[in-house]
């Protein structure tokens, strides 16, 4: 009865938020729109290094007002256009700029003393500011990066988990859960300039990750703004025919529907005006429009900018980001669809045995669609594959071939045959090179991400290659220690082919905080850890009979009487969503146990897959 009271608060102080910031688009101060022809001539002027800094400025007056006045005042003998924005504007600081390293402190002391430098507390609505308000506190990645990014999140609560932070992790998912319901989907963060986009859609990861930290019961509450914004990822699918695309979605030739990468606007994106404006100029008029949409669409695959969407990798007018079927995306959209079908097999409402069924066979048609389209046996590989003509992006090998491994579609044969092709080519001395292309954009090599590293290690793992998973772990909390004890900073990403070089290229000077490399270096420090090694083998001995995708059976829980039948009525209604109890195959992850990826919490079972 009292968790009852308690919940009806939440959800009664959710709502009143709700209708306090819930205010319409045309509401929200958008610089590029709202600041008129003072917006061009301050992104152009190139008084700011990073165009970001303009868009995350607060006006000090109305918008309209500064407008108008710049208006009136710009052909005015001796107008100093620098004067008139440092007078009016409030410009902002980067998160985590007074922080001084103690050295004293190890990397694991240093990254929980970050935390609170890294938290924000509930927003205060402000009409002047292009952040759109949060209810709940959240964690931002530092830096420049001074608002909630979506795909970064997931890979932060990694490492909040590990510190016991649990209520911080449940707070950012009712954050995410908010702009589900208040803007129809998550954006790339919460700015007014990113709301034509997403992100990677990790928001079913999250909440997987935060119910084996917890039990399914507590992932109940985010069941409708899962399915919400799974609609939102399959807007316009019902209309379309053989070969056809709307927005998200795609239709390939023989009616299997996946997607792709989107963004609404065909223009250049507020927060880097500049650089993109500067490379339409050098197209005729007539492209331009189909090029900032390219732009904006690799903005919301998180990788921006990488030869993994240039036709030529040498020249940014070539991306073909929209004519692609991403196959990680496609896997987070498998996950999603998988956890749907989980939680409303185990809500058991009227109703949701059908929906449950919906969901699962969805999932299996993805699943069956994408391997079909994206593997390539001969190299033993996956790939993006462009949707008009099912080619295989070949030329352009990427780690983006480990989502597969890490959510489960893999075979087991093709576990194999990917994790030693990322042995042999991606991995370096400092860990997996996210390409093998040396372009010059920072999602290429000599470069390594944190969060990439978290899925090859956690996917090789996941397919029965636990040695190299230890030894590219080693490898990259190696080089993320090397790099803090010679900084005090943790980066936003590494060079992992020259050890002592700082990781450079793309649009902005590499970043420290840093939120997800921090999130990911305490979860495989604590897999390094001797003491959790022994506590996760008691663990997985308990657990043995687990199955990925039953998350009200998480480590917390207790395992069912009988794994063989499922007895246990806390378990039996993941059945019917196709999560039968049942032995593992030693040699590999069982074909129902695909859905939740491997827990923080939890080392991998026998065959690489884990109970999470």
């Amino acid at each position: 009865m009292k968790k009852g009271r308690a919940a009806l608060v939440v959800l009664a102080a959710c709502a009143v938020f709700a209708c306090r910031l819930a205010s319409p688009a045309a509401a929200r101060y958008d610089p590029s729109r709202d600041l008129g022809a003072l917006f061009q001539a301050v992104q152009l002027s190139g008084m700011f290094a990073d165009s970001k800094t303009f868009v995350d400025a607060r006006p000090l007056l109305p918008p309209a007002e500064l407008a108008a006045r710049y208006a009136s005042a710009r052909d005015s003998a001796g107008f100093s256009l620098r004067a008139f924005v440092a007078q009016d504007f409030e410009v902002p600081r980067a998160v985590g700029a007074d922080v001084r390293t103690d050295p004293s402190r190890t990397m694991e002391q240093h990254i929980r003393n970050l935390w609170p430098v890294l938290t924000r507390p509930p927003d205060t609505p402000d009409a002047r500011s292009s952040l759109i308000p949060l209810p709940e506190a959240y964690v931002v990645p530092g830096g420049r990066f001074r608002e909630v990014y979506y795909w970064d999140s997931y890979f932060t609560m990694l490492g909040l988990i590990e510190s016991g932070r649990t209520d911080l992790v449940r707070g950012m998912l009712d954050t995410f859960a908010y702009l589900v319901k208040t803007v129809g989907h998550v954006p790339n963060g919460n700015r007014t300039y990113y709301l034509s986009r997403s992100q990677p859609p990790f928001f079913a990861a999250m909440v997987g990750l935060y119910a084996a930290a917890t039990d399914t019961t507590q992932a109940l509450r985010y069941l409708d703004a899962l399915e919400a914004e799974h609609a939102f990822w399959m807007t316009g699918a019902e209309r379309l025919g053989p070969g056809e695309a709307y927005r998200r979605v795609v239709r390939l030739v023989d009616g299997s529907l996946l997607n792709r990468y989107w963004d609404d606007r065909a223009e250049p994106r507020p927060e880097s005006y500049r650089q993109d404006y500067d490379l339409g100029q050098g197209l005729s008029p007539e492209r331009r429009g189909a090029f900032y949409r390219n732009v904006r669409a690799t903005a919301e695959s998180g990788w921006d900018f990488s030869s993994r969407w240039l036709r030529d990798p040498r020249d940014l007018r070539t991306l073909e980001t929209v004519d692609l079927v991403p196959v990680d995306l496609n896997s987070l959209l498998y996950c999603a669809e998988r956890t749907i079908a989980a939680l409303r097999a185990f809500r058991t409402r009227e109703g949701d045995g059908q929906v449950a069924q919906r969901f699962a066979a969805a999932a299996e048609r993805r699943r069956a669609a994408l391997l079909a389209l994206t593997y390539d046996a001969h190299s033993g590989f996956f790939y993006d594959a462009r949707w008009r003509s099912g080619e295989r992006v070949t030329d352009r090998p990427t780690l983006a071939a480990a989502a597969p491994l890490y959510f489960g579609l893999a075979t087991p044969e093709q576990g194999r045959v990917v994790a030693a092709r990322l042995e042999r080519d991606f991995l370096k001395p400092g860990g997996f090179v996210t390409t093998l292309i040396n372009s010059g954009q920072q999602w290429d090599a000599p470069n390594g991400w944190p969060p990439l590293q978290w899925l090859v290690i956690e996917g090789v793992r996941r397919y029965g290659r636990p040695d190299l998973a230890a030894a590219a772990s080693a490898r990259w909390l190696a080089l993320n220690r090397r790099t803090y004890r010679a900084t005090g900073r943790m980066m936003e990403k590494y060079d992992v082919l020259d050890l002592r070089r700082r990781a450079g290229g793309g649009e902005y000077p590499t970043q420290d905080g840093f939120g997800w490399t921090n999130g990911v270096a305490l979860s495989l420090a604590a897999r390094d850890a001797s003491g959790v090694r022994r506590k996760h083998r008691r663990r997985a001995a308990r657990t043995r009979g687990m199955l990925v995708a039953c998350p009200t059976c998480a480590p917390r829980s207790k395992p069912p009487s009988d794994p063989s039948t499922g007895s246990s009525a806390k378990c039996a209604p993941w059945a019917s969503a196709g999560c039968s109890w049942r032995p593992r195959s030693p040699t590999a992850p069982s074909s129902s146990s695909r859905c939740f990826p491997p827990s923080s919490r939890l080392r991998s079972m026998p065959g690489g897959s884990s109970a999470s």
